[in-house]
């Protein structure tokens, strides 16, 4: 049975949810959002939990599954604080999932979303459709990609690759003003992971000129050793 909960908002109004979200902890309970950032450094962020939980979910169900957004820069060693997972599945995977999972440690944000939270400690988990589009969700070159191909599992979850990420980041800040940050993201792991110039002579060419853009605009920052 979904146990509610009262919050008091910063503004003194108090309100009644289903689930206690991982936002609604890092806003409210003092020195939650510290220990997170501690928890961060030492590999043990609740959304690598709750994905660690559902991976073997999956698994159990035979529903090919691959992480990607900020948990996946994590797990490819490019620290980012995140505070949901994201995973694509196939599009027959969906009710297969809710069928499952849906009353079962995890609960849909509102009717008939696709997506989930997990009711353990609030973590949002965002369901992405293979073969849909990344950025502003119109057609392009590049696709969130089918989860049984091009991953590569880390310490037993499965996450798309480095390439295939980067690929994806950068299809979305191209495509949609309100996410570039995924290009900062890119230009970031560029710089923490010390990525080649020839990196991007791997990726589709729909990014390759963003990605030598980026590439070329870090490496002439006089400063990018310094820190």
């Amino acid at each position: 049975m979904t146990q509610s909960h009262v919050r008091t908002t910063s503004s003194g109004r108090r309100v009644r949810s289903q689930v206690y979200t991982y936002e609604e902890r890092l806003d409210d309970e003092p020195g939650f959002s510290v220990r997170e950032t501690e928890a961060f450094f030492r590999g043990r962020l609740e959304a690598m939990e709750t994905m660690r939980r559902l991976g073997r979910r999956l698994d159990e169900l035979g529903v090919p599954y691959a992480v990607i957004g900020g948990l996946a820069l994590n797990a490819h060693r490019f620290e980012r604080f995140t505070k949901d997972a994201d995973l694509v599945v196939r599009r027959e995977s969906l009710a297969v999932i809710h069928a499952a999972l849906d009353g079962s440690g995890y609960l849909p944000p509102f009717d008939g979303s696709k997506n989930l939270r997990d009711t353990t400690n609030g973590v949002g988990i965002d369901l992405l459709v293979a073969g849909e589009f990344p950025g502003d969700g119109k057609e392009k070159p590049v696709a969130f990609p089918d989860p049984a191909e091009g991953t590569v599992t880390i310490d037993g979850v499965r996450f798309v690759t480095l390439a295939k990420l980067v690929e994806l980041k950068l299809a979305s800040g191209i495509s949609n003003f309100n996410r570039m940050s995924d290009l900062g993201d890119v230009q970031k792991a560029i710089h923490a992971l010390r990525l080649p110039r020839a990196f991007g002579d791997g990726l589709h060419p729909y990014v390759r000129a963003k990605f030598d853009e980026l590439w070329v605009a870090w490496d002439a920052d006089p400063l990018k050793d310094e820190f």
